[in-house]
């Protein structure tokens, strides 16, 4: 768990405003009783999880495709080869979508805007050094050119709920 007291804080507000703002169907199923606070989800997220990230063709087609993602200070943070469709999909259109499930125990479903953390030419994000340090622990040093061949994104969300009925 890397996040700060803020951090948790602002991720419980965004759990909670985003079930508040969900339907009746979702609220019947997301309940105080089968959903995870920010902290224990923070416990939950730890190293890789698969997620199931969601982009948009510029015919406004929806794509689907998987990603290795890092839930890190309270955000998803994924990557990509920068060659891919959906890196040209999240350039051009930058709302994104992703779940991450881990069969009926667990499905946590995000919806925000991504922030490119590396972007050639160009001044990096804020914290891409200490990201990229991670990322390299994570994966090697040696295993991209981290600046050239992978693409690094940060996921505002807008959105998020957490499904688990077991807690």
């Amino acid at each position: 768990m890397q996040e700060t007291p803020e951090e948790l804080a602002e991720l419980q507000a965004l759990l909670d405003s985003s079930l508040a703002r969900s339907t009746a169907h979702l609220r019947s199923i997301v309940t105080r009783e089968s959903t995870l606070t920010a902290e224990q989800l923070t416990e939950v997220l730890t190293g890789m999880c698969v997620l199931a990230l969601s982009t948009v063709t510029a015919a406004g087609e929806p794509r689907i495709s998987g990603v290795d993602g890092h839930f890190l200070h309270g955000r998803w943070h994924f990557g990509t080869a920068r060659s891919a469709a959906k890196a040209r999909h999240l350039a051009a259109r930058p709302a994104a979508s992703v779940a991450h499930l881990r069969g009926e125990e667990l499905g946590v479903f995000t919806h925000g805007t991504v922030e490119v953390l590396n972007p050639p030419n160009a001044e990096p994000a804020a914290g891409w050094p200490d990201l990229l340090a991670y990322f390299e622990s994570a994966y090697g040093k040696d295993a991209f050119d981290w600046n050239n061949e992978v693409v690094y994104y940060r996921l505002h969300p807008k959105w998020m709920t957490v499904y688990s009925p077991a807690r």
